[in-house]
């Protein structure tokens, strides 16, 4: 009995140390890739980074890919987080203007993150069996604000998300003026929740 507590205390730190060192990897990609750009995020570079040999890295995450892949995901995670507190903060239309205003602060806050998310060439699978939780979680906060539309709700909140990710991406990469984003956004609302 005590070797086996004994076992199992040691199993859960290893568990720990693990999931530390997976954390302290996609922190240094993150941090890498908003200072100098995803081109610098390598696995050379982040086992130099953080003091971990190649093949520790390559043991969490499998490839270059992976950890990006990860980093993803994480973003997915947050973003999701961040249009929940939005969606819930107000109701009705003043909710899409929320989780609107909310999803460009995010994307204008980590450009880097939000560049990994949606403009790298990854294999996180989108609305597939496969795809991760944190991707059904925050597209599941755009469908909970369009539920008046019925079976057309996940079609109407494909079409917010690509009006959202094009204002994001058109901002960021300095296409649109950024003294126009609050009227874009308010125009974008007025689209999305009218009635007649």
């Amino acid at each position: 009995m005590v070797q086996t507590v004994a076992t199992n205390r040691i199993a859960q730190r290893k568990q720990r140390d693990k999931q530390a060192r997976r954390a302290q990897i996609i922190d240094a990609a993150r941090r890498i890739a908003e200072l100098e750009g995803w081109p610098k995020v390598t696995v050379r570079r982040l086992s130099d980074e953080i003091s971990y040999s190649q093949p520790v890295l390559y043991a969490h995450f499998g490839s270059r890919e992976g950890i990006v892949a990860a980093v993803a995901i994480e973003g997915f995670s947050e973003l999701g987080l961040a249009l929940e507190k939005a969606r819930k903060r107000v109701k009705g239309g003043s909710a899409v203007e929320s989780v609107a205003a909310a999803y460009l602060q995010f994307a204008a806050a980590s450009p880097a993150l939000y560049e990994v998310m949606f403009s790298l060439n990854l294999s996180v699978p989108f609305d597939n069996a496969e795809t991760p939780a944190e991707l059904r979680f925050a597209f599941a906060q755009l469908t909970e604000l369009f539920q008046g539309h019925g079976p057309k709700r996940e079609i109407v909140s494909e079409l917010f998300w690509a009006s959202l990710h094009g204002i994001a991406d058109l901002t960021r990469t300095k296409r649109f003026p950024p003294g126009r984003q609050k009227k874009r956004v308010k125009k974008l609302v007025e689209l999305f929740t009218f009635s007649g």
